[in-house]
């Protein structure tokens, strides 16, 4: 077969590409028939493939190695009327929320919403299915970038060193979180509320893999909300310096 300069050309060029990293596969965490790798208090228990908080008692955790620092996590979760509580997958209070918005009273603030990084980003949009249905979640953090998915949707999207985002980081500092905080392992919320959680996979992102890019812009929010929200804060803050006086006092 004769070859011409142009397919020569197109084949030297593709030749000379640098090998695309394959990704890590994924590592389920969870597959819906142990709680192999997980320690709890037994009020946590297997239901229809999915583990479900059923008496009060504490959280669940897996430990059987901590979150990577780059990472992508996935699961699915879905709550009772009125329910609340939340995945941790880095120290302190590094929490994406879950959340009936509909019934609970954290629903009125965007920041302490479903799929929001707790009391520091509120997400794009209420994005959660109904109460009862399962909702599809993902986690994608690489560097200094948070992104929190919801659906399909990436609803939180963030470069926590950007200036723009100082008082959310301020916010979570303020409750005691450290962005530049890692090496936690990857805990489910005990909140007192029934809650359930299936098909949780996480995999190590490479250095060379890019991220979703495209802009999210934050929901608003009101200036009621955030004066309600100052005065929790407040009072969390109050309740501390509280707790720490006491103790003190104690001491001596």
């Amino acid at each position: 077969m004769k070859t011409t300069p142009l397919i020569a050309l197109f084949a030297l060029c593709t030749a000379s590409l640098p090998a695309q990293e394959p990704k890590a596969a994924f590592e389920v965490l969870f597959d819906g028939s142990s709680f192999n790798g997980w320690k709890q208090s037994g009020n946590w228990v297997i239901e229809d493939g999915a583990m479900f908080r059923k008496a009060k008692g504490g959280g669940i955790s897996y430990q059987a190695k901590p979150v990577p620092d780059d990472f992508e996590l996935q699961f699915e979760w879905k709550v009772g009327k009125g329910s609340n509580s939340g995945v941790y997958y880095r120290p302190g209070q590094y929490e994406y929320q879950i959340l009936d918005n509909s019934a609970h009273a954290d629903g009125h603030n965007p920041r302490t919403s479903a799929a929001s990084l707790y009391f520091c980003m509120q997400p794009s949009r209420d994005a959660t299915k109904p109460v009862g249905e399962w909702n599809s979640a993902r986690i994608v953090c690489k560097g200094t970038v948070i992104q929190h998915w919801l659906n399909g949707e990436k609803v939180v999207g963030f470069d926590y060193t950007d200036p723009k985002h100082a008082f959310n980081v301020e916010m979570l500092a303020k409750r005691g979180g450290d962005v530049a905080a890692r090496g936690a392992f990857l805990s489910f919320q005990d909140h007192g509320d029934p809650v359930w959680f299936r098909n949780v996979r996480l995999r190590t992102l490479g250095p060379d893999e890019e991220l979703d890019r495209s802009a999210v812009t934050p929901a608003e929010i009101s200036p009621e909300v955030l004066a309600a929200e100052k005065a929790k804060l407040d009072g969390i803050l109050k309740r501390r310096e509280d707790a720490a006086a006491k103790a003190k006092a104690k001491k001596n």
